[in-house]
């Protein structure tokens, strides 16, 4: 029905969002981006709002012969501008042809309130009433022509996870006249909301009539009693194991095994694509002939082997380029050259457990289990000066610091953004420095790797009571809706995918390439040689590593993944493994995620955060080096 022609670079997001014809709006977990991947395809923009760090989507349908341009707007509860995603929304509607409103067929009486907002607009509205079949699964069974005529636009019943309803959904909404761009004005706007400036000192447009709460609610009381008709149901296995999961005793059962199973899936799928092997700790159960490793070994190895030939195996060029000869041949993992350490490290042992990390946190965000697990934890985050959704960005940063950092925007103050951006520079290792802390810890056994994952749990938990203590500031309840257990979407599974690892390739090959080659110039000038001797005092002293240790934590600072890839190298005890992973997970972030860290915080809290890093690392590295039983 559709195809996406993905129309990136010419046009500035701002053009992006103005072109927009039809507007996905919506509350949170609704399946607007379910939605919106089997409106536009699997290709898709993601980009942040002008002036602001809120992301939305926007793709191009094609429909009847002709293009139409869709944007996902971000999820907000109602056109009250109490946070910067409402504001965006906002603005998005103002400057939007068509509004498709998603709403959640199984909590009508939640979404109906937003929907008047939308109506109020006075510009055409669709209501798509998402979720069908679970209504129908609940026992729900919704009046969809009478709603229609209560609400005075059109209602489509849909399934946005397979299909049902989508064609109807954008035949009814293309039969409704487009209207066109609306001249924004700062003094006055047609709205009921409070029109907000798009510059946080301005003042809001005076004159705006609001609907009364109560009038609101009265009125979407009669509408659902008259539309919505309850019949007796059941409780299916899925619902039961949805009330286990917030359990206090069972949910902490339930999340330790989805942990656990996660760490299980991410190391299984992880290292049959580097290697083959079947397995999750120490050797493989066994092993197919399959995955990047032997890929590498029969169809690069040859040519760079031919490459080291021709260069003499020796000087300038061939350090540079192949590294160094291992017994006399080229080793992918130490060698250290640009066509092979270089390659090899990003795509041939990284690229594996970043898909295998992306899809595990993919299924997790799209059954549902996220917003439980935030319910769960919501008590013990706030020792830490957080409430339970602060995980998401905890967890996004497991796959990517900068994300992270970039999603605690979630968060309602600058106190807990604070916390959150500090506790995830400190203290979550990225998924591409996992791939290598599991790869190479591993392989010494379950319980080394167990260890590192530990230690940085405990200083997690250890910063965060100090920070909630030293800082200042009002911490808010966690407010959020759960949705309901749900078989994940393909399509936007394969989006996330598509873009996640997409985004780790265009973004870490050329810095790490760019990396092996700034440290392969500074070893043939001995600038190390230097370094090392100069940092000796901390790096062997006070933390029991070998001094050459510094120049992986260095080259960490480009890229945490190639700091580890050295280690590798550096013959370490089981004990120098464990700090050296720790050190390198809390020592100065990648350049990528302490630019991010700027922008967000600003340089005053940017500095603050640095230094509690810098002490937590002394502090810990010193710690295992002399707690060491």
């Amino acid at each position: 029905m559709t195809e996406n022609l993905h129309d990136a670079g010419s046009r500035n997001t701002r053009e992006n969002a103005e072109e927009a014809e039809l507007l996905l709006v919506g509350q949170p977990n609704v399946g607007k981006s379910v939605l919106f991947s089997r409106l536009t395809g699997l290709r898709t923009m993601a980009s942040n709002y002008p002036g602001t760090t809120v992301g939305f989507m926007a793709g191009r349908m094609r429909f009847g012969g002709r293009f139409y341009r869709v944007v996902d707007a971000p999820g907000t509860y109602s056109l009250e501008p109490l946070d910067e995603a409402a504001r965006v929304a906002i603005d998005l509607i103002d400057e939007a042809g068509l509004i498709i409103n998603v709403v959640d067929a199984t909590h009508l009486e939640r979404h109906l309130p937003l929907t008047l907002e939308l109506i109020a607009q006075g510009k055409p509205v669709v209501v798509a009433l998402n979720m069908s079949d679970e209504a129908r699964h609940l026992g729900i069974e919704i009046r969809t022509e009478r709603l229609s005529e209560l609400l005075g636009v059109p209602v489509v019943p849909t399934v946005a996870r397979t299909g049902e309803g989508v064609v109807r959904l954008v035949t009814t909404a293309l039969s409704q006249s487009i209207a066109g761009k609306t001249a924004r004005s700062e003094n006055g706007h047609p709205a009921h909301h409070p029109h907000v400036p798009r510059h946080p000192a301005g003042d809001p447009a005076k004159g705006h009539e609001h609907i009364a709460e109560e009038k609101i609610w009265s009125r979407v009381g009669a509408i659902v009693d008259e539309v919505q008709v309850l019949r007796h149901h059941h409780h299916s296995f899925a619902q039961r194991i949805e009330d286990a999961s917030v359990h206090p005793v069972s949910g902490g059962i339930f999340a330790l095994l989805v942990l656990a199973s996660s760490f299980a899936v991410v190391r299984i799928v992880g290292e049959f694509l580097v290697s083959g092997g079947v397995g999750i700790v120490g050797e493989p159960w066994f092993r197919v002939p399959f995955g990047m490793e032997p890929l590498f070994d029969a169809a690069w190895r040859p040519l760079v082997t031919k490459l080291s030939a021709w260069l003499g195996g020796e000087g300038f060029a061939h350090h540079l380029l192949i590294g160094n000869l291992i017994d006399g041949r080229i080793d992918f993992h130490q060698s250290f050259g640009v066509l092979t350490t270089g390659l090899f490290v990003p795509l041939g042992i990284v690229l594996p457990y970043i898909f295998s990390f992306y899809l595990v946190l993919s299924l997790l965000e799209d059954t549902g289990y996220l917003p439980r697990l935030a319910v769960f934890l919501d008590n013990g985050m706030h020792r830490i000066g957080l409430h339970g959704y602060a995980i998401v960005p905890t967890l996004l940063g497991l796959g990517c610091n900068v994300p992270g950092i970039l999603a605690t925007r979630i968060l309602e103050n600058k106190r807990q953004r604070f916390i959150a951006a500090t506790l995830i520079s400190i203290a979550v290792p990225c998924a591409a420095l996992q791939a290598m802390i599991v790869g190479l810890a591993g392989n010494r056994g379950l319980w080394v790797v167990a260890l590192v994952y530990g230690i940085l749990f405990v200083v997690w938990l250890a910063i965060g009571a100090i920070l909630r203590v030293a800082t200042r500031g009002f911490l808010p309840e966690l407010l959020i809706e759960i949705p309901p257990y749900r078989a994940p979407s393909l399509s936007a599974l394969a989006s996330k995918m598509w873009m996640r690892v997409g985004g780790f390739l265009v973004e870490a090959l050329p810095i790490v390439l760019a990396a092996i080659l700034v440290v392969n110039v500074l070893y043939s000038l001995n600038v190390f040689h230097y370094v090392a001797d100069a940092t000796e005092g901390v790096v062997s002293s006070l933390w029991g590593l070998p001094k050459d240790a510094i120049v992986p934590l260095l080259l960490g600072i480009l890229r945490k993944e190639m700091g580890a890839g050295m280690f590798a190298s550096l013959a370490l005890t089981t004990k120098q493994l464990i700090s050296g992973c720790v050190i390198l997970s809390m020592f100065f972030p990648c350049v990528a995620t302490f630019v991010v860290l700027l922008k967000e915080l600003g340089w005053k809290d940017t500095v603050k955060a640095t230094a509690i890093m810098l002490a937590a690392v002394t502090a810990t590295g010193a710690a295992i080096n002399f707690l060491w039983p």
